[in-house]
């Protein structure tokens, strides 16, 4: 009777498994697609910023015995992160890959193969939405776990204020132009250097409703068709709309927690009623670090977005888990640029 040790192949090392799930389509969500995060592989977990004169820096790392490069006059202030493990496994049994065996064949290991990418496949999901819910946190200030607690309060780190503007929409005399000014001014006075191509709020389903219901708004663009030659009070705003130097649209980003007791609870990536503002198109601003991935063979590489391996039973050979992970943290270089909008009534 032929016998292979399929997951000995190395097709099933952590290096060719994990090239291969980054090639699988992404699904990272609004947030993914506008592509603000710019990738910073790091070795190892930790990282240092630099916070001179309100500008965010990266020290760039030195080898052990070598001098160190020399200090600027003006205080400056390190400050140390780490990124964080974030991944699942799912379990392959005999019965999952059952009487699809080709004795003598290498289709053998291609069945295989196939039901190893399938899992892989759902487990980026997971990932993938979870990075989205990362950032979505970088853009508030605070990147959260699952469970709601704290990995990385931004703003707290660097002793910033996060800027928060009330629209008031439950009063119709408020000035919606002038609300939407107090964005955009703060936005471009804490860019510290960087630029921008424009300004984007990210908004709940509720604040969406509460501000076209508006008197303002609704007077504004009752005799008027925005640079899209479309009527946001009248055709679908799906895609966004532009009004007064911001682009806004809708954001419905959420995702399920498993709760220990077996039941899961939805967390909307932004909070009930409230935009999240920040800029677009900037270089310096939004960095998405990754480190090293938690598997001995790989200690100290610089990080990618993601990892994949394979653990067969090597004692009973009745399983193999596919692991998926990513070791990382969203960051906004320059908080001060973020900027909380809600309504007080």
């Amino acid at each position: 009777m032929a016998h292979m040790n399929i997951f000995q192949n190395d097709a099933f090392r952590a290096m060719e498994l994990g090239e291969s799930i980054r090639i699988i389509p992404n699904q990272w969500g609004m947030i993914g697609e506008m592509g603000i995060f710019t990738p910073k592989p790091i070795r190892g977990t930790k990282f240092d910023i630099e916070k001179k004169n309100g500008v965010l820096q990266l020290v760039q790392s030195s080898t052990r015995g070598t001098p160190l490069p020399s200090q600027g006059r003006s205080k400056r202030d390190l400050i140390d992160f780490r990124t964080s493990r974030f991944g699942l496994k799912s379990r392959i049994t005999a019965d999952d890959i059952d009487g699809i065996r080709a004795f003598g064949s290498e289709s053998e290991l291609k069945q295989v193969m196939g039901e190893v990418f399938d899992r892989q496949e759902e487990l980026r999901g997971s990932i993938d939405i979870t990075r989205e819910y990362l950032r979505a946190g970088a853009l508030q200030g605070q990147v959260l776990d699952a469970d709601g607690s704290m990995i990385a309060d931004l703003h707290d780190a660097f002793g910033i204020t996060r800027k928060s503007v009330d629209f008031v929409l439950g009063t119709a005399t408020t000035d919606l132009s002038a609300k939407s000014r107090q964005v955009t001014r703060h936005i471009r006075t804490n860019l510290l250097g960087d630029v921008m191509t424009g300004v984007m709020g990210l908004m709940h389903p509720d604040f969406t409703d509460k501000l076209m219901a508006h008197d303002d708004f609704k007077e504004r663009y009752k005799h008027y068709q925005n640079q899209n030659g479309g009527d946001p009070l009248r055709d679908d705003t799906s895609q966004g709309f532009d009004f007064q130097g911001i682009r806004w649209k809708e954001y419905q980003g959420e995702g399920p927690v498993p709760q220990e007791d077996g039941t899961t609870v939805t967390r909307s990536f932004v909070p009930a009623g409230e935009v999240m503002f920040f800029p677009l198109g900037t270089r310096q601003t939004f960095r998405q670090f990754n480190g090293s991935a938690d598997y001995l063979g790989m200690t100290n590489l610089p990080g990618a977005e993601f990892y994949s391996t394979l653990f067969p039973d090597r004692q009973e050979d009745r399983f193999a888990d596919v692991e998926a992970m990513m070791q990382t943290l969203p960051m906004c270089m320059r908080p001060g640029v973020l900027v909380r909008g809600h309504t007080s009534n």
